[in-house]
């Protein structure tokens, strides 16, 4: 898996003045846990930008103060609710020889003939599936082929197994399925409705005597 490194400093003080201080100063309040010790630092907020606003699933090397070197995930993030800006981020210690959890992206791969020839849309239920592996086997993207399914079919994470990682949802999970389209099934009820108008037409039963035909009197 790619690696974003993230430099930071640690901080001296974790209290409200000093926290407020470094967002006033574009820095993001930080901790590290998982390991022996925690370590509270802050980075540059845009040191984030590629990390946080992307699909796609990084590891993070943390140098502190320009010599500590420590391998992470992102665990949590916290934004402002009203700017989005950062204000606080949690770092998960990675160990090589300590299986981790991760949320990864799903890449679809293929053309389903569910849509090319039947018309069906392909309706993707989930974007980014949690794994656990040791931190070396953990995959930039999980590989859905959808070459196989028909208007219908669904694909399960049970479908997507590997050796190298465990998928951390049950097996009848939908990751994907191919649906009849909207446009479809209004056609069908307009040729439904058709149909059944045809039908109580056919039945209804002509009336006796024309429009304006008069009954002679003897």
């Amino acid at each position: 898996m790619k690696s974003i490194t993230i430099n930071g400093s640690k901080r001296e003080s974790v209290g409200k003045v000093a926290t407020k201080a470094l967002r006033n100063a574009g820095r993001v309040p930080c901790v590290l846990y998982g390991g022996g010790e925690s370590y509270h630092f802050s980075a540059q907020e845009l040191d984030f930008k590629k990390l946080v606003y992307t699909p796609n699933a990084h590891t993070v090397e943390i140098i502190l103060d320009e010599k500590t070197k420590i391998n992470a995930i992102l665990q949590d993030i916290q934004f402002h609710p009203l700017t989005d800006k950062i204000l606080h981020v949690d770092f998960y210690q990675l160990f090589d020889d300590k299986e981790i959890s991760m949320n990864i992206p799903v890449k679809i791969e293929g053309s389903a003939p569910g849509v090319l020839n039947s018309g069906g849309v392909l309706s993707v239920n989930k974007r980014k599936l949690r794994v656990k592996s040791l931190p070396k086997n953990l995959p930039d993207f999980i590989t859905v082929d959808i070459s196989n399914l028909e208007l219908g079919n669904k694909l399960y994470t049970s479908e997507l197994q590997n050796e190298s990682y465990t998928i951390l949802h049950p097996d009848n999970t939908v990751v994907c399925q191919v649906r009849t389209s909207r446009a479809s099934i209004k056609e069908e009820e307009l040729v439904a409705e058709g149909e059944a108008e045809s039908e109580v037409s056919s039945e209804t039963p002509a009336k006796e005597g024309g429009e304006g035909e008069t009954k002679s009197e003897e």
